[in-house]
């Protein structure tokens, strides 16, 4: 196997990286990666952009499999440019090669909508694309649609794994700050009076986020570790060509229970927020069923991974949000 890996250096990259070489016994030797400028010990690295097909076509010499985790986000001419045509530049390369044997592509709940629709029954692979409003959505969804497309044009053996928010050490304690420090969204201090979050800040009080209808929120997440083990399990087989996967833990993460657990463990407050937003619940049982994989990290795991992890300064924060 000749890997091609994009998006290799940052936060999923990186874990695949160490995943392959630990658990799959596969050697660096064995990886490429398509980078902008860095590069990575032990790894060839093509250098330049997806956007550019001459790029990808040398990075594609000699590939059988092909991870395609790059992206972009809320930047109009970047996601037309690169998520959107990279990956047409990409699946272009891999139907004409006659070495290429399987593409996995690495989507977004975004895809689905997330929070901002209320579908009514869980999620799951057969569920309507529904783009949230922004570009980073609508480029989640034209992956998902272009992948399927060359699935049924070309007969390529390609498949989605589709996740949700991707959490690592202490990512999903920052997603409940009230401070300027707070991880992603949304930025819970200007949903209360500056002195409330001034003092949430301070003693670590978190949100107890409501849906529409005015209770706790549910929302999707992922550890970067149960996610890698799923690309893993995807690597290499034949029988998951125009598939998507929803790859997620097994229960959507519940803010009263996140509120009610931090509260038992750790003695923090909580502070109801009212929101628009609402509740779903993604299903994973198709990748349990046809990949035979199962996420390790529960609730109480993914809080006190995030909460006892003490972040070193030379280990920034990498924002990598699909979904």
């Amino acid at each position: 196997m000749k890997l091609l890996i994009t998006g290799a250096t940052g936060k999923v990259g990186t874990r695949l990286i160490a995943h392959l070489e630990s658990a799959l016994g596969m050697p660096r030797s064995a990886m490429r990666a398509l980078c902008h400028t860095r590069s990575i010990a032990g790894i060839e690295a093509i250098h330049g952009t997806i956007a550019d097909r001459n790029c990808v076509a040398r990075a594609m010499e000699g590939v059988t499999n092909v991870i395609h985790m790059a992206t972009c986000k809320e930047t109009p001419d970047d996601v037309m440019d690169v998520t959107v045509k990279g990956l047409f530049w990409m699946l272009e390369e891999f139907r004409q090669s006659k070495t290429a044997r399987q593409f996995i592509l690495i989507g977004g709940d975004a895809a689905v909508g997330h929070f901002f629709y209320d579908h009514g029954t869980p999620v799951t692979e057969q569920t309507p694309h529904m783009a949230y409003p922004g570009c980073y959505a609508l480029s989640k969804v034209l992956e998902e649609v272009m992948l399927r497309q060359f699935v049924i044009q070309y007969g390529i053996n390609a498949c989605c794994l589709r996740a949700p928010w991707i959490m690592e050490k202490d990512d999903f304690k920052y997603t409940l700050s009230f401070g300027d420090d707070v991880f992603g969204g949304p930025r819970w201090k200007e949903l209360v009076a500056p002195d409330v979050a001034a003092a949430a800040a301070l003693d670590g009080t978190v949100p107890l986020l409501l849906d529409a209808k005015g209770r706790p929120l549910r929302r999707n997440f992922v550890h970067v570790d149960d996610l890698v083990d799923a690309i893993g399990k995807a690597l290499g087989r034949e029988d998951t060509a125009g598939r998507t996967y929803n790859i997620c833990m097994n229960e959507a993460v519940d803010y009263g229970e996140v509120a009610a657990y931090l509260l038992a463990t750790r003695g923090l407050k909580s502070i109801a927020i009212p929101s628009s937003y609402h509740s779903n619940w993604m299903d994973n049982a198709a990748a349990k069923f046809d990949l035979g994989w199962r996420p390790a990290v529960d609730l109480p795991q993914l809080i006190d991974r995030a909460y006892d992890h003490v972040r070193r300064p030379e280990e920034p924060r990498k924002i990598w949000y699909p979904g």
